[in-house]
């Protein structure tokens, strides 16, 4: 699709009072040519059991219809009505914490078969009166869907049977893969089999997560099999995944594997949210975008973004429709606002929307006006280009869950609840968009992972031997991997192993370590690295590396018993490089790692850019492999960059513009220049 869609979640059954035609009339006038309606209201359709109505959903339709904006209808299971909790209260999920109370949404325990009829049958009642109108373009199914920590009798029943059958109906095998003999958690006979929320054992607690990730896929792609009975070949089946959460966006989810559970799916949809005002960096947007394209090598769904919403997101003049343009870059091709209007009742009623709580145009819905007119007049030439990254960061669910149990930082006993593993990605990923230096996000056991000139493991953790010796043929045969420390410790089912460390990719790093301390006092020493003294620190975690005679060593430990051992090491190994860091290090010292090593090896003649954040730049590719470049500013002070290529046309303003002319950014701008080349 070349349309590039723009608009927000609409829920009319909010409202005190009719206001349908005033709302249509103020989308229109912002350009707004979708909304995505009904996936939060199943009470108000079916207010008791088996009696239904949905004229609410027939009128928004018809009215949208008649003025030229489309619909996205989603399926309302995420919050379900107190008549179904009152009648069957084992659809709320029982938890590690105990039985979950009505209230709140995404408290059910989506396995559960009473759950699943009426959802079905919700879900049905819906595609029967909407599937066939000519507004609606798509269905979103769920909401967010995670598997909110669902640990009930019958869960742990299908988790025991999918162990027997990975294991082969063999306890002694999951014994030994899961060290069960410790403090006696042995198990010998499957009958007893104990409650997995109780376990001390990190690998039967992560299996148990992997398990529960897949019970997400499996409900969605339950929910798509339906819709797929009813929809046209016109109409597509999206969902909206969200991101682990630190009060925005933040990284990696836990409670869902959003590669394998995309699968499900026609396209990928994400919630992207963010830090605003002065603290507005681009960074959750980009890293979101570079999760979700790749998920299915495509253009991707943001189904909900921020408008207005908290006190201090309320976006400065010039941030919405940088924040819009942002997300085009990354290779959106839909940006939804959260939402239409400001709520006035309820859980969620100070998250305000394009429109106050008065309903009335304001600055931020004047700012859509002019986002709604670009998209418009642009979609076109935008839609037409796609990403081509050279790098991969490579990520892990698994990892990340392991990291739970064993952390980086802190004492193990006193574990930190927020997953530490997301804290090492996001460095290392942010320090790669800040240096604009573009890259996809990829599953670890993703089959296309070696398509990429270089890879990036921030904590590969857990992980098969397998997996481990691709890597080492990946390297050998001329790709470069950079790793972070802790990787490679232990294989799949997080069994330590026993080899020299970090394991059996120590024969490409070209260094092993048997040691591994907590930093105190200690810094980075370096001839090879400008690191200032500052940026030198070393913090919560360091490998203590012996280098192999010809390992080439970048870093040192400046410390009085630790000063022999290496810090980070680069090693020719066949026809690539292997790069390891064996301890947690400051952003401004990856950065430099992140020169150095591809200064060597991918960009040789210089090619690192020089123009950095606050200054980024995305680039893309049409069908005719011509380029796009994004310059965006993401500051409140005018900014100045040289334009590079031999020719360009301003998107905006249809000026031409040569090589070393230079672009002007305003505080929070953005400029698109579309390169021409001599044919």
């Amino acid at each position: 699709m070349n349309k590039l869609f723009f608009g927000a979640a609409y829920y009319r059954e909010y409202l005190s009072a009719e206001r349908l035609q005033e709302d249509i009339i103020l989308m229109k006038e912002a350009g707004i040519n979708y909304v995505r309606i009904a996936e939060s209201t199943w009470s108000t359709y079916e207010p008791q059991e088996g009696v239904f109505d949905f004229s609410s959903v027939n009128l928004v339709l018809d009215e949208m219809h008649k003025n030229g904006i489309s619909v996205i209808i989603g399926t309302p299971t995420y919050a379900l009505p107190a008549w179904l909790a009152k009648k069957y209260p084992d659809v709320m999920a029982t938890t590690s914490t105990g039985k979950n109370i009505y209230g709140h949404r995404q408290k059910m325990d989506i396995t559960h078969p009473a759950f699943l009829w009426y959802a079905e049958r919700i879900i049905r009642k819906l595609m029967q009166e909407t599937s066939h109108h000519p507004a609606v373009i798509g269905f979103q199914i769920d909401n967010e869907t995670k598997y909110y920590d669902i640990c009930s009798s019958a869960v742990q029943i299908e988790f025991v049977k999918h162990l027997k059958v990975h294991f082969n109906n063999d306890t002694a095998a999951l014994n030994d893969a899961f060290g069960l003999d410790y403090w006696s958690n042995r198990i010998d006979a499957w009958e007893d089999f104990p409650a997995v929320e109780g376990t001390i054992n990190a690998s039967l607690g992560t299996a148990f997560k992997k398990f529960q990730r897949s019970l997400v896929t499996r409900f969605l792609s339950w929910q798509a099999d339906i819709v797929k009975e009813y929809k046209n070949d016109n109409q597509f089946i999206t969902h909206n995944f969200d991101f682990d959460w630190r009060n925005w966006s933040y990284g990696i989810r836990a409670e869902v594997n959003h590669f394998e559970t995309s699968k499900v799916l026609d396209i990928t949809g994400v919630d992207v949210y963010h830090p605003g005002q002065f603290n507005l960096t681009g960074a959750e947007i980009s890293f979101a975008g570079d999760v979700a394209r790749v998920t299915k090598d495509q253009h991707y769904f943001v189904l909900e973004t921020q408008a207005q919403a908290f006190k201090d997101w309320t976006p400065f003049p010039g941030q919405l429709r940088l924040q819009a343009w942002s997300h085009v870059a990354s290779g959106a091709s839909l940006i939804g606002y959260w939402h239409w209007h400001s709520i006035h009742n309820s859980y969620e009623t100070y998250w305000k929307g394009l429109l106050s709580h008065d309903l009335q145009p304001n600055p931020v819905y004047y700012e859509a006006c002019t986002i709604g007119a670009e998209f418009s007049r642009h979609a076109d030439t935008v839609m037409q280009y796609s990403r081509k990254s050279r790098i991969a960061l490579v990520v892990s669910n698994d990892c990340l869950t392991a990291i739970d149990w064993h952390p980086w930082k802190g004492h193990q006993f006193n574990r930190d609840p927020l997953h530490q593993y997301n804290d090492v990605f996001r460095e290392y990923y942010d320090t790669l968009y800040k240096m604009n230096i573009e890259v996809d996000i990829i599953s670890v056991d993703d089959e296309r992972l070696f398509r990429y000139e270089m890879l990036i493991f921030p904590l590969l953790y857990t992980v098969s031997d397998t997996r481990l010796q691709e890597i080492n043929k990946y390297i050998s045969e001329g790709g470069h991997c950079i790793f972070s420390f802790k990787s490679a410790f232990s294989d799949e089912n997080l069994k330590v192993r026993t080899c020299a460390q970090p394991g059996i990719i120590s024969e490409a790093v070209g260094a092993q370590y048997q040691m591994f301390v907590e930093p105190d006092q200690t810094h980075l020493h370096s001839r090879k690295l400008k690191i200032s003294r500052e940026d030198a620190v070393v913090t919560d975690w360091m490998e203590l590396i012996d280098p192999d005679n010809e390992t080439e060593v970048l870093a040192t430990y400046a410390h009085p018993y630790w000063q022999k051992y290496a810090a980070i090491t680069h090693n020719q190994y066949g026809k690539g490089t292997a790069t390891y860091v064996g301890c947690h290090i400051k952003t401004g010292a990856l950065g430099e790692l992140y020169r150095y090593v591809l200064n060597k090896t991918l960009y040789k003649n210089g090619g690192v850019p020089d123009t950095q954040f606050p200054v980024i730049i995305k680039r893309g590719y049409d069908k005719n492999n011509n380029m796009v470049l994004y310059y965006f500013n993401y500051s409140s002070e005018s900014q100045d960059v040289s334009f590079n290529e031999s020719k360009g046309r301003c998107l905006f303003s249809g000026k031409s513009i040569t090589k070393n002319e230079s672009v002007t950014l305003k505080d929070w701008d953005v400029q698109i220049i579309i390169v021409e080349t001599d044919k």
